[in-house]
Parts: C-alpha cells; structure tokens; sequence
C-alpha cells in the first residue's frame, strides 16, 4: 500500500488546521506509564528496522518512485481533500525529518523520551505529525516485547548464576514459541526481533531474516531444533507410543529432539516409556527433550509442594507419586545426573525438559523457585514464551504516546498594527493579525513550547513541554530536560539516526544485546 495512507483518517486535514505561518513541528515518543508490575523502564528497540522497511523502503518503492497521477488516484478514492501538500512532497523525493535517539538496547525510564521527530523543511511542519501513526503502531510491539524479554532474561539469569555459578546457556533457556498466537505476520516478526534482542532461541524464523536484513544480524541470530508437534505422536497411535519415541530416536541419532509427551499420558511416558528407552537415550550423542503442553506448568515442572494435591477431572484427589515429583524430578529418577559445585542437581546432558505453553515472567520465576527449593539447577528446563507473554500487550501496557512539544510559527513584531521596514507599510484595515504575519518582511519564525496537561488526567498524559535533552545522570540512569535551547537540545543520549531520507546512525544486533545486557 502507498505509506502515504497509512495514518488515521483525522491526520489528513491537520496541515490546513496548524496556524498560517506553521513552520515547524518537534514531537517525542515516551512511555508514560507501566502496566507492568516492577517493571518501571523500557529497552529502546525496533527503530532501525521502521526506518529500513518504511521511511526507505516503502516509502522510496510505493510513494516517490511511483507516477504522481497514481499516487494521487489512490489518495482521493478514500481521502477528499486537497492534494496540494502530498504533490510538493513526492517532488521532493524524500522525507524532510529528523529523527534522534538513544542507542537502540538502552533502558529507558518510564516518563524519558526515547526519540524525537521534526521536519527540515519548513513547508513540511505537518509531515512530523502525520507520521505519528505509522511511527506509532510499528514501534510499541517490538520494544515492549524487547523490554518483556529482558525482564525474563533477569530471572533465568539471576537463578542460574545461583544454583550453577553462570547464565551460559540462559541465551537458549527463554524459547519464541508466540508467531502462531500474533495478530498477524508482521507482528509476529516485530515481537519476535524484541525476543531475539536477549534471547537465541526462537520458532519465529521470518524475525531471523527481518534482524539480518535491518540490524547486520550476522553468526547466531536465532535457532531451534527437531521437534515433534500432537499430530505426529498421535499418527504413531496411543498404542505404540514408545515405539513413536523410538523411532524418533533412530531418525535423529545426534543434536537434540524435543518430543511432545503429554499426548495422552505424560506420567506414563515419564515412568514407563522412557526407563525402557532409557540406554538408547543415554547412548545418543545429543539431548533428548521432553515437553509437556497442559496442566500447571509450574506443577508439572517441579511437582507438588508439601501441603498441594491435584483433583482430576473426575473431581477426585489423585494420589500419583508421579503428579507430587514432577517432570524434572522423575527424570532424575530414571536418568540421574550430577551434583555441581552450588550443590545443585543436574540432569546427565542426554536428558532435559521443556514446557512451552502459558508460561508468564510470575511463573518463569516460581518455576526456578520451586526447582531451587528441590535442590535442581534452574538450567534443567526451557521454557517456551508464547503468545500469551508477547500478544497480551497493547500500546497502553508502557503508555506509549508521540506527542508535540515544541513547533515554530512566522510572528510579526507589530501583532497586526503598523509595521515599516524598507519603506512597506502595513496598515490594520481588513487585515487579521495571520495576513499580517504572513507578509511581513519583519517577521520571523518564533519558537513555541507546547504541552499537553489534562485537568482530568492523574498526570500521566502531562507532556514535557518545548525542546527535549536527554543525559545520564550521576547514578548512570536517564533524565530527560525540557525547555532547552537549541544548542543544549544537541548534546545528550539522542543522536541523529535519520536525516533528509536517509539513515546516518545504524546499530549492529550485537551492539544492542550488549546494551541490553550491559544495563540488566
């Protein structure tokens, strides 16, 4: 689709609403406010990757490059306006803004403004404006996501380093498990590039490219392994399920193969199955992985606490030993292992376990709670982020917002009244104040700090007000400065990453991963 059409309808009619003498539009992306317990800041992601595929990409193919007489069919069958301001800007042939940021990977706080937009060519003041929906829908995915991701990297990091000494292997221990359950494509490619800013492991193989296309993803970006899906156990039959495993075991002799056991009857595999196949297992070179789907993950993982039972679904309590140890502890039992220097349990590498559905940071962190508590290394088990993590977010979960706080307007000295300079006079008979402006060969454009302060607001939506600094303060953490003059607004964290069409400051992935990690 034209890029030009892709803002809210009401967008289409601002630059004839801007006073006469508009020259200038400055606005900022924030995340003003957390829905998300504990969580008080956000990693700054997904910018280069708008610019790449939009600002360049669709832009240059779907607008510039195209015949005006086209473009403009397209914008009238759905938009009766003029099309005086879109024609000046495809002969232009490239987009008049100014984007600053912070390096993508940084954590940003809640209320810091993490960029800022504004045009370089006077005519174009409602073009910074106009972008703010694309710039809007296309960014809150990716840094929420990136933001959700790292606070799960904290987790799996803090219990390995305490119950193995290391978070090596923690890039493999979160899993992007989400692209299935995402409202589209595209948004599974957004939240799956934020997963990968932390993490390796990942099922979102479009993320993948969409890193190495826009972020110079080179090496190990993501990867995953040999997995079976219900389909493929239930083919194999009830009936003959070890054999199914069996199989599976022979056509992947090495690496390792992940196996959905919860098909019918999880305990079974874990008790029955599994010590029968048990020196085939042993005798691979590589690790079989064993992954329940259903139940309480945190139950099925860890078993039972002392005081926990489990009614069936018959209603009845079930007594099963298999149900109070769990998945890691029968493994244990059958498979043994090693005891390391923290004095925590390790499963021998031929065996492990993952649990991929309905898993949240709350439960991420129970789970490596409650095996710390049984004396297993938290490293014992993958957990797979699905959708629920990474699609149950809305632009609203930090707040996020593109709002104006400074533009500049042509004034006249004389507010309207007589004004001589080089023998021209203006006089006020049947001339408003704006005609006054916008002929006068006195005026000048002049700055204006606007903001935004609701009555009827708890203060979330009160914006910063004129030209935005951002610095480090002496605790290492981002401040933001309002009310700055141009030359204090061009020091600072927010640096100049697109320019008059084109990109001059680009981020590596493992520039970012090491932002990220750098700030954890």
């Amino acid at each position: 689709m034209n890029p030009i059409l892709l803002t809210d309808y009401y967008k289409v009619h601002h630059w004839r609403m801007y006073p006469q003498g508009t020259t200038m539009i400055y606005s900022n992306l924030t995340a003003r406010k957390s829905r998300m317990k504990g969580v008080d800041s956000i990693v700054f992601f997904g910018l280069q990757h708008f610019v790449h595929k939009y600002l360049q990409g669709k832009f240059q193919t779907d607008f510039f490059d195209r015949k005006w007489e086209d473009v403009e069919e397209e914008y009238k069958f759905a938009i009766n306006t003029s099309t005086e301001h879109i024609k000046a800007l495809h002969e232009l042939g490239y987009l008049p803004i100014q984007i600053k940021a912070v390096p993508e990977g940084t954590r940003v706080p809640i209320r810091v403004p993490c960029m800022t937009i504004r045009n370089t060519k006077s005519e174009f003041y409602w073009l910074t404006n106009y972008l703010e929906t694309l710039l809007s829908c296309q960014m809150w995915q990716p840094i929420t996501s990136a933001t959700i991701a790292a606070e799960y990297w904290k987790i799996l990091s803090k219990y390995a380093k305490e119950t193995t000494g290391s978070d090596d292997g923690v890039q493999w221990q979160g899993h992007d498990f989400s692209m299935r359950g995402m409202s589209s494509v595209e948004s599974g490619i957004l939240s799956g590039m934020g997963h990968l800013t932390s993490f390796t492991g990942t099922d979102c193989i479009p993320a993948i490219y969409a890193l190495r296309k826009s972020y110079k993803g080179e090496g190990l970006i993501g990867g995953s392994v040999p997995a079976t899906e219900h389909s493929v156990m239930c083919m194999g039959t009830k009936d003959d399920e070890v054999g199914t495993f069996s199989k599976l075991l022979d056509l992947y002799p090495t690496g390792i193969l992940s196996v959905v056991s919860d098909t019918w009857d999880l305990w079974k595999v874990l008790t029955e199955y599994l010590p029968a196949l048990k020196e085939k297992i042993l005798g691979r070179d590589g690790k079989l992985v064993i992954r329940p789907d259903s139940g309480d993950p945190v139950d099925i993982i860890c078993g039972l606490t002392e005081n926990q039972y489990v009614i069936d679904r018959d209603d009845q309590i079930h007594p099963s030993e298999s149900i109070r140890k769990g998945v890691v502890e029968l493994l244990w039992d059958t498979f043994g292992g090693t005891v390391n220097k923290q004095g925590y349990k390790v499963l021998d590498s031929h065996i492990g376990a993952i649990y991929g559905d309905s898993i949240t940071l709350e439960r991420a962190e129970q789970i490596c709670e409650r095996l710390k508590a049984k004396g297993f290394a938290s490293t014992n088990v993958v957990l797979g982020v699905g959708s629920f993590t990474y699609q149950y977010n809305t632009r609203d979960t930090f707040g996020f917002a593109v709002k104006a706080t400074y533009g500049e307007c042509w004034e006249s000295p004389c507010n309207g009244l007589r004004c001589y300079e080089n023998e021209d006079i203006f006089n006020d008979t049947g001339l408003d104040i704006d005609m006054c402006t916008d002929g006068c060969v006195r005026a000048q454009p002049v700055g204006r700090e606007i903001w935004k302060d609701p009555i009827t607001d708890d203060g979330t939506k009160k914006s910063l007000k004129g030209l935005i600094r951002v610095e480090r303060n002496v605790l290492g953490d981002l401040v933001a400065f309002d009310q700055q003059t141009w030359e204090q607004e061009g020091k600072g964290m927010l640096e100049t990453v697109y320019l008059d069409g084109k990109i001059v400051k680009e981020y590596s992935l493992e520039e970012i991963r090491k932002h990220i990690k750098s700030e954890l």
